[in-house]
């Protein structure tokens, strides 16, 4: 997501602004403790995953059939709400955000710390959406500066993630119907 925002010109803070708001309302979910919820309710866990590969689904063919290409700016009005929201939704939508969480934030805190453990997690919860932070925005400018001098590779990249959104989605909606 952050390569397309990339080729878009200048929309790669508002999609990582997007993906650092899921991560974080992920977060909080996990440490306000419905994060477990969720993963005892297999109905709820089910139903995140198939909104999560629906959507991913929709991005994957909407990146097919316009892919983004280098130079082409348009920015209309809203564009940067719609690339936040929709890093918003993919990483908010995306189940695997909320287990990753579930699953090792508890693993680095210690009960018997000077620290309670809400504070623990929110302190490794920020150094993680720091560092995602910056992947993200390297990743978003330096595929800005290669592939907006190379629309072929461009063009490339873009059917090969679009594709894989798809091949992903499937794999998870066949997974969760089996």
């Amino acid at each position: 997501y952050t390569i397309s925002a990339g080729i878009n010109g200048r929309r790669v803070i508002p999609a990582v602004a997007g993906l650092m708001s899921g991560h974080l309302l992920a977060t909080l979910i996990v440490i306000a403790g419905i994060g477990v919820l969720i993963a005892n309710h297999p109905l709820a866990l089910s139903t995140l995953t198939l909104l999560g590969a629906g959507y991913l689904m929709w991005l994957g063919i909407a990146i097919l059939r316009h892919p983004p290409t280098p130079g082409a700016q348009q920015h209309s009005a809203g564009s940067w709400n719609r690339w936040a929201i929709k890093g918003l939704c993919i990483s908010g939508l995306n189940p695997k955000v909320f287990l990753l969480f579930l699953a090792l934030l508890p693993q680095f805190t210690d009960p018997q710390g000077s620290w309670s453990v809400t504070q623990q997690m929110l302190i490794l919860s920020s150094l993680h959406l720091l560092t995602c932070t910056l992947v993200y925005l390297v990743v978003g400018y330096c595929s800005r500066a290669i592939l907006t001098t190379r629309p072929h590779v461009a063009y490339l990249i873009s059917m090969l993630s679009g594709s894989i959104m798809i091949l992903t989605a499937s794999i998870l909606i066949y997974g969760e119907l089996t």
